[in-house]
């Protein structure tokens, strides 16, 4: 059984932009879930999915926040297993690389981590997807 899925992107944005999109709270609300978040080591944070996508809460608690390196556990809707999800950010030539690893993911049983892995995996692209177009929007804005 894999027990961790990784993803990495390339954004032509600053570091700096990268890390507020996927640190606070209001930010992460723009382009993910709504997000009561703070990266805060200890802070326990709630994502809720609107009901149109299941209304599914996400909870867990920040257990490392440095700048650039993000990491929380998360424990879907009413289970009682926790997995880790890790943010890691560097600066490239092109602007900042993003690695996201979702780990601990074994830790369902056999066949429950088998659909995690699934459901996960597409969550994630479709997180990177809507982080990528809200960066582009977000930047691409004419100043008022």
């Amino acid at each position: 059984m894999k027990d961790a899925l990784t993803k990495e992107k390339t954004f032509a944005h600053s570091i700096d932009k990268v890390w507020k999109a996927i640190t606070e709270g209001e930010e992460i609300s723009k382009w993910f879930i709504q997000a009561d978040f703070k990266a805060e080591v200890g802070y326990e944070y709630t994502f809720t999915a609107a009901e149109e996508h299941g209304g599914t809460i996400i909870k867990g608690k920040v257990l490392s926040a440095t700048p650039y390196t993000l990491e929380y556990s998360w424990r879907v809707g009413d289970t009682e297993i926790d997995t880790i999800v890790s943010w890691q950010l560097e600066e490239s030539a092109d602007g900042t690389k993003l690695m996201l690893e979702h780990s601990g993911i074994s830790n369902f049983p056999e066949e429950a981590a088998t659909e995690m892995l699934g459901h996960f995996d597409k969550g994630w692209d479709m997180c990177i997807s809507g982080l990528t177009e809200y960066l582009t929007n977000e930047i691409n804005k004419p100043a008022h």
